[in-house]
């Protein structure tokens, strides 16, 4: 199973439309727009798609949706998570599945559990999930780290845990995962700008925010790095930085709603607490958009 999630996902954004409501028809036009730039899988009520901010009939919704649109061309993984254990297992009950391929459930937030509490809720998830479960490690949003020990012993008890996206940005870390993890267990890059040089530790890929804009060229990056052509895969990289950086200079998922509002992909509201990006930050995004695709011209 692991294998759908080798390459290049996108943490896909939600549109909106002024009202709050979803905007589904610019919706599809970004699922396609993804897909027909080489994009491996999708993955939809992350973060970067406002999830905690959709009541649960939203997400049956989108989740549908998303299945609808993608129509099996790529594969389809649901965020799925939170810091009440019994709620996660409940909406794993709840929430629509059918034709998704993985779930992707980020470690429980705010309340900074034990590495012993932390196993015990992967337990409980893995334990129910209907499908794959991929681990989510950002302690720069949980406030908690999921340590490499923890992430190895849950990779070698459950089968059906078969991954995890680390966004911890620490490479020491990630290369003790990747240097003594099951065969069948991934480690995919959640950090965009970490994601060349995780990739050369082993990483499988990335789930990106910045692909959401530009997955032509990460997708082709990632498979530079994947065919062991570093020195091609860098002047990508080196391409893209400035994007990247500029879309969280006031928090995801702000500025990549802007930089697809400027890209005419879908226009640019959130739901509260998030709101759009200030004018200054919004011209940096759009000067540095505008720097990709001129390097794209030459």
């Amino acid at each position: 199973m692991s294998k759908k999630f080798i390459g290049t996902g996108v943490a896909v954004i939600t549109p909106f439309h002024k009202d709050g409501s979803i905007d589904f028809r610019s919706f599809e036009k970004v699922i396609n727009h993804l897909i027909s730039n080489g994009i491996n899988y999708i993955v939809t009520l992350g973060t970067t798609g406002e999830s905690t901010s959709l009541n649960i009939d939203e997400k049956n919704a989108v989740i549908n949706f998303v299945v609808e649109i993608t129509d099996g061309r790529i594969p389809v993984v649901v965020g799925l998570g939170g810091n009440n254990t019994a709620d996660v297992v409940n909406n794993l009950k709840q929430i629509s599945l059918d034709g998704a391929d993985a779930v992707l459930s980020v470690c429980p937030y705010y309340i900074k559990p034990q590495q012993g509490g932390i196993y015990l809720h992967y337990k409980a998830v893995a334990n129910n999930s209907p499908v794959p479960v991929i681990l989510y490690n950002v302690p720069d949003r949980t406030g908690v780290n999921i340590k490499a020990e923890t992430t190895l012993q849950l990779a070698n008890d459950f089968d059906n845990i078969i991954g995890i996206k680390e966004a911890s940005k620490n490479f020491e870390q990630c290369v003790s995962i990747i240097k003594n993890k099951p065969e069948n267990f991934i480690l995919i890059s959640g950090d965009d700008n970490s994601t060349l040089p995780l990739m050369a530790f082993g990483a499988s890929g990335v789930i990106s925010v910045t692909a959401n804009a530009f997955p032509k060229e990460f997708s082709e990056m990632v498979h530079l790095c994947k065919k062991g052509d570093y020195k091609s895969a860098r002047k990508i990289h080196f391409q893209l930085t400035d994007f990247t950086s500029s879309l969280f200079m006031e928090g995801s998922p702000c500025g990549i709603k802007a930089a697809m509002e400027i890209m005419g992909l879908c226009q640019n509201y959130l739901r509260l607490p998030n709101v759009p990006v200030s004018r200054t930050t919004y011209n940096v995004i759009k000067n540095a958009i505008n720097g990709v695709i001129a390097i794209s011209a030459v």
